[in-house]
This record gives C-alpha cells, structure tokens and sequence, in this order.
C-alpha cells in the first residue's frame, strides 16, 4: 500500500506544475548527488587495490538477475521522482464522485448563467 502525507502542501510558484517540477529537480539532484559519491568512493578503493575499473566496466555482460534489480531501482527512482504527481492524481480521483458527476453534468445541460 502506498502511503501518501495527507493535506495541501504550501506552494511557492504561481505557475501550475512549477512546484512538481521543483520537487522532481530536487529528487533527482539528491540521487546524482549520491550516486557521484558513492562512484567517488569506488574509484578511490578500486587505485588502491591497482584495479581498472573503467577496462572491467567495458568488459561488463550483465545477468537477468542484474538486469531486473536495475529495473527494480529505477522504478524506485521513478517512484520518488513522481511522488508529487501521484498524489494529486489520487487526490483528484478521491474527489470524484458520483455526486460530483451528476453536479458536473447538470452544470454542462444548464449552460452558461447570464448575469444582468
């Protein structure tokens, strides 16, 4: 079950979308971020140890157990990546209902109201 903060968030941008995407950006730079260490620091131990990392990555055939836990790591990344969206998507759905149907519809066959 995903579970989801409940509320409104607090917005910062008046364009719509604009604070999901800042969300997004953020997500992403935290990833890069410790990807680029955790590569920084695989480097560092593989000199150590006289090893070419760059040669044996070229060499890299990759497992079907290899293959689905990279998959399994991008859809966590996509996960959190679109978290924001999600949520105003089920959000939105949760708000949909049939009385909100029936309203929208009578709405629609009315037209439009004409002020005086």
């Amino acid at each position: 079950m995903i579970r989801d903060s409940r509320g409104k968030r607090p917005t910062f941008y008046e364009t719509p979308g604009m604070d999901q995407l800042m969300s997004m950006l953020t997500v992403l730079a935290s990833e890069f971020s410790v990807l680029a260490d955790h590569i920084d620091g695989l480097e560092r131990v593989a000199a150590k140890h006289g090893l070419d990392l760059k040669g044996g990555l070229a060499s890299l055939e990759f497992g079907e157990d290899a293959l689905n836990e990279r998959e399994e790591r991008r859809q966590a990344l996509f996960g959190r990546m679109f978290y924001l969206l999600r949520k105003d998507a089920a959000e939105a759905a949760a708000g949909d209902d049939q009385a909100r149907y029936e309203e929208t519809l009578r709405v629609i066959a009315d037209g439009p109201s004409i002020a005086s």
